[in-house]
């Protein structure tokens, strides 16, 4: 039995050491806005207005750290911008805010870049081609790849 195709993912809850520290990146580096507070040790934000894509709590995790490599968890959160516009503005912002990127790639379907919250948490902002330019195999089949990222073109769109 397969899922319904109109199943979305609707939210990501994070588990944060700092709420003011994760707040200076989700809200003010990649420009989410705070919808709602938890009392002292949740935030809730959102693009668009709608009541959260982003959840941010110290329930757990206060004044922790992240988890070391090799152990399970999540790998990232990816954010599809709607262009490459859009996409390459957020890299900018990404970049004046000192923040290091861990990588950049050519999906052939899509174009992303890669990079972590001030917890560890894997964060991809990427954007999609559109569907017919996605690359196929002579059966017709997605034909995925991970190239190099021309990233001077992206952040000059």
């Amino acid at each position: 039995m397969a899922i319904d195709p109109r199943v979305q993912v609707g939210h990501v809850h994070l588990k944060v050491a700092d709420i003011d520290r994760a707040l200076g990146f989700w809200r003010d580096v990649l420009g989410f806005e705070e919808t709602a507070r938890y009392g002292e040790d949740a935030v809730f934000l959102s693009a668009g207005g709608y009541h959260h894509h982003i959840a941010l709590n110290t329930w757990m995790s206060k004044g922790g750290t992240p988890p070391a490599r090799g152990h399970t968890g999540l790998f990232h959160v990816a954010l599809l911008y709607p262009d490459r516009a859009s996409l390459g503005a957020a890299v900018r912002r990404v970049l004046e805010a000192g923040i290091k990127l861990e990588g950049a790639s050519d999906h052939g379907v899509s174009e992303a870049v890669y990079l972590s919250d001030p917890d560890g948490n894997g964060v991809e902002l990427y954007r999609d081609r559109a569907k017919e330019d996605w690359p196929c195999h002579e059966d017709g089949s997605l034909a995925m790849m991970t190239e190099r990222l021309d990233l001077d073109g992206l952040l000059t769109a």
